[in-house]
């Protein structure tokens, strides 16, 4: 396995409305063109703070390696932009199940093999799974506070995993969203975390994409800053996944598996409280 993380940021000069330079930070894009055992599968643009990760994470989440056993080497090589994959036992049927592409809502058009819909009639949550009402604003509150390439340069998305006491677990940036769940699905499985007892937190939309990933890394809770979109509801409910949008502050939309969610009431002030006048 390397470790080829590559810079995150890269300097510009601006000139501003009034023609004054300075000094910009924006995030760094590079391409990074996949290959399984010598066959080039996909090129993945991507920030490159975690190409061994994203690469494990995406070979996961598209289905086509079913455990870390079966994967020998990950080598990236930013020379050539390249990574290369060296597994067990190759692929099985590798050309039928990467012949049909499904580009999705994924920023910079992301793309998974096969139908978007396959194996979720499989999944089951852990039905006993229970999120309380403080966790979600603790989890919120870190985020918020989390040193990040977006706060330095924006136009990135993060995904973050927290345990379901809200404690931070990993927390990545890439250029796109799908990008970052791939990431923290790598590094779940070389750490060999289980999902059962975890909270997945993204900035940008709850998709079907992104709730469907969730579902196979085994993740019963979602939350995002962001919204939902009607086909990602749909997986949600299917998979009994809990979401929750527009996560700010103490303010949520809580859309599926409500069950799930442990509301605390104390937490929060009665909507018809009355203005507390500070005392001179």
């Amino acid at each position: 396995m390397s470790a080829a993380s590559a810079g995150l940021t890269h300097e510009v000069v601006s000139i501003d409305e009034r023609g004054r330079p300075s000094t910009l930070h924006i995030p760094a894009e590079r391409p990074l063109t996949v290959y399984v055992d010598k066959r080039e599968l996909v090129t993945l643009m991507t920030l490159g703070g975690a190409p061994e990760a994203l690469t494990l994470g995406y070979l996961r989440n598209q289905r086509l390696v079913r455990a870390l056993d079966d994967i020998v080497s990950v080598q990236v090589d930013w020379s050539v932009d390249a990574v290369a994959v060296v597994t067990r036992n190759g692929i099985a049927d590798v050309e039928a199940r990467t012949a049909k592409k499904v580009v999705t809502t994924g920023c910079g058009q992301g793309s998974v093999f096969g139908g978007l819909m396959d194996e979720v009639e499989t999944i089951t949550l852990p039905p006993d799974a229970r999120l309380a009402q403080s966790v979600v604003y603790r989890i919120v509150d870190t985020i918020r506070t989390q040193q990040s390439v977006y706060k330095q340069a924006g136009s990135v998305h993060g995904c973050a995993l927290f345990s379901n006491s809200g404690e931070l677990l990993y927390f990545v940036e890439d250029v796109g969203r799908h990008n970052a769940v791939d990431a923290i699905a790598g590094l779940m499985w070389l750490d060999g975390v289980a999902g059962a007892d975890k909270v997945f937190y993204t900035t940008g939309r709850l998709t079907s994409e992104m709730v469907i990933k969730g579902a196979q890394m085994g993740i019963p809770f979602l939350l995002s800053r962001s919204g939902t979109t009607q086909m990602g509801h749909m997986v949600a409910g299917k998979v009994g996944m809990s979401l929750l949008a527009r996560c700010s502050g103490t303010h949520f939309l809580l859309l599926a598996g409500a069950e799930r969610l442990v509301f605390e009431p104390g937490l929060l002030e009665p909507l018809n409280a009355p203005r507390r006048v500070p005392v001179a």
